[in-house]
């Protein structure tokens, strides 16, 4: 499941003796995971710290714990620590982290889903925007909600259009359309105010 270098391994240990806290382990989980914005978080931990559905990983020394929920993400990690000259770095590489891809047979909320999380929202976060899907209908109609930037932005309708739905048309086939379902005079900090556009 998870690779733990030797290195690391010595490294975990000594910083754990300086703790000197009886039963002190280390514990990993990932941070907005499935996302483009995933990172691991990795920390010191006690018994009393513990959520107790955890996963535990016997190291020589000390267990690392691993945050249920983040399992699938952190299956495959590799953590290793590198001794250099001015000092060590400590490197996690997690494949999963981000997410996979949903294959073809995947239902059609799950691929929406995936193109929203891994292209949509990271381009619209260029514009402090963000869209979630709030239905994806029989007839593959996807409606979405939009927030920060886009709500109440005055280029939402070009966005729609001419970016959102043209993506998850070729991204996802099965979608025929995409609603907007935002009330937009609510919003408050438009990127583009709807008077300006």
């Amino acid at each position: 499941m998870i690779n733990i270098s030797e290195t690391a391994q010595t490294h975990f240990r000594k910083l754990i003796e300086r703790e000197t806290l009886p039963g002190l382990g280390v514990r990993l989980s990932a941070v907005h995971a499935g996302t483009p914005r995933a990172d691991v978080r990795l920390e010191f931990a006690g018994s009393d710290d513990l959520q107790g559905d955890e996963w535990a990983i016997d190291c020589d020394g000390f267990t690392l714990w691993l945050d249920a929920p983040s399992v699938p993400y952190l299956d495959g990690a590799e953590i290793d620590y590198e001794s250099r000259a001015t000092g060590g770095q400590l490197q996690i590489r997690a494949p999963k982290i981000k997410g996979e891809a949903p294959p073809e047979a995947a239902s059609l909320v799950e691929r929406v889903r995936w193109v929203v999380e891994q292209e949509i929202n990271p381009q619209l976060a260029q514009h402090r925007g963000h869209v979630s899907v709030q239905e994806v209908t029989a007839e593959g109609v996807v409606v979405l909600r939009f927030g920060g930037g886009c709500h109440g932005c005055g280029l939402v309708d070009v966005t729609l259009k001419q970016g959102i739905e043209k993506t998850l048309m070729e991204k996802a086939p099965g979608v025929t359309a995409v609603r907007d379902a935002t009330d937009h005079d609510t919003g408050d900090a438009p990127y583009m105010p709807r008077d300006a556009a």
